[in-house]
């Protein structure tokens, strides 16, 4: 091919630079140039022919070969065959993915066109892909890599029998991560029994989760087992762990570590193979450095310490989420042609979601609930969405509700000074959630 051979001087001199793999074949399957990249990515650069490739490396660039309608002779012009294929290949004991984009290239003054192939690596973008649809199936919709690395975190986790710790504010998750870990866990089969630590009086916690005989304590009228010996074999998952009474985590230590405990007001051990994840929106750590958290038990439990980021750090997420929770919602009876207008995405866009996933799904539904003529705007949202934007926004003057805010300034402030600012602590003084805490400051602008 005279007329290639003059063209090959100025393909050597460009294409050898560019990172995608280029070959080019004659219509019987000869190499007739091939640039380093290719030779990279199939790791064999003495190859002289599509079969060779093949019998080499098992990729198989045969199928580009072959013509479809879209090729041929039309009006005295040679037609561009497009085709574009993905395939798998093992090189060194590691699996790459490849995508082949080949075209069938007139050369002028020749008479068989020639095949041009380009192969790129699109393995990190298949298994993001592939991280991504997982996270959908398990209800963890994400893009930020963050989120991305502590679920492909899980994947490793999942398999073993370490215990997970699992950080983060109220809402970002930590119960669907939990379930994520067991049902990609070899107990997948078994019980998973989740107790929110919180949610149960003191004076019954512990019966709760160890069980209790006949005669153990007023109304114990029969044995009852716990939250320990239900999970036998699976997993328990512990949320709010940082509301466990001092005295009983010695229990739960010694329980975790030995697998095995005593019921309430039996001398007997109980023996079970459990799995433990637990959850706090509370830092264990700064818990044990205040001696409202045994060392010995967190450390136990931090084999594999996760902190979740809050949604507010990772806004790209929130039109994602938006757009699953529209999906749920319309699975439930909700009407399904529903239009978000764009100043209230902005408006949730900037909002700091102190209730983080959680709040967001309520938001959504209120906005569903209100939408007039199969549109969600502004004033379809909830009163602290709205208010955070006109409390932001130079020259508004915030209007505070008060009958509802009001009445809580001076307790708020009480609280605060008796905490020395602490929040989190002022929150539990109050008896209210952190988020709730944190709106009402917001309305009364004390923040």
């Amino acid at each position: 091919m005279n007329a290639l051979e003059q063209f090959t001087p100025l393909m050597d001199a460009v294409i050898s630079h560019i990172h995608d793999g280029v070959i080019l074949t004659d219509y019987k399957g000869k190499v007739l140039f091939h640039n380093p990249a290719a030779d990279e990515l199939l790791g064999f650069p003495r190859f002289d022919s599509v079969a060779a490739i093949e019998k080499s490396t098992g990729f198989d660039l045969r199928k580009s070969l072959a013509p479809s309608g879209d090729s041929g002779v039309q009006g005295g012009r040679t037609l561009i065959n497009k085709h574009r294929f993905e395939q798998r290949i093992t090189r060194d004991g590691k699996t790459r993915f490849l995508e082949v984009n080949s075209s069938i290239v007139p050369v002028p003054g020749e008479p068989s066109p020639i095949h041009l192939m380009v192969m790129s690596d699109i393995t990190d973008r298949r298994r993001l892909q592939a991280v991504l649809n997982e996270n959908r199936i398990s209800g963890l919709v994400t893009q930020d890599p963050r989120m991305i690395e502590i679920s492909v975190m899980m994947e490793h986790i999942a398999p073993t029998c370490a215990s997970v710790l699992l950080q983060g504010e109220s809402g970002t998750g930590k119960s669907l991560l939990a379930r994520m870990i067991h049902q990609k866990s070899d107990r997948r089969d078994a019980p998973l029994i989740e107790v929110n630590c919180a949610a149960i009086p003191e004076a019954l916690l512990e019966s709760e989760l160890f069980g209790h005989v006949k005669g153990a304590f007023t109304g114990a009228t029969q044995d009852r087992k716990g939250r320990m010996q239900a999970a036998d074999g699976g997993t328990l998952f512990l949320d709010e762990l940082s509301e466990l009474p001092l005295h009983l985590q010695p229990k739960l230590l010694k329980a975790l570590e030995e697998q095995t405990f005593q019921m309430v007001g039996s001398d007997e051990n109980t023996n079970v193979d459990v799995r433990l994840i637990v959850a706090s929106n509370q830092n264990l750590r700064e818990l044990v450095d205040t001696g409202k958290f045994r060392a010995d038990l967190y450390y136990r439990l931090a084999v594999i310490p996760v902190e979740i980021p809050a949604l507010r750090d990772r806004p790209g997420d929130i039109p994602l989420l938006i757009h699953y929770i529209c999906d749920q919602l319309v699975s439930r009876g909700y009407p399904d042609n529903l239009e978000c207008e764009d100043d209230a995405m902005q408006l949730m866009m900037d909002y700091p979601w102190p209730g983080n996933v959680r709040e967001l799904t309520n938001a959504v539904e209120h906005g569903m609930i209100l939408a007039k003529k199969g549109r969600v705007t502004a004033d379809c949202l909830p009163f602290d969405i709205r208010h955070h934007h006109q409390a932001a926004t130079p020259g508004n003057v915030s209007i505070p509700r008060s009958t509802e805010t009001d009445p809580h300034k001076k307790e708020i402030l009480d609280a605060l000074a008796k905490t020395s600012g602490n929040r989190a602590k002022a929150a539990r003084y109050l008896g209210i959630d952190r988020s709730t805490l944190w709106r009402r400051m917001h309305r009364l602008n004390l923040i």
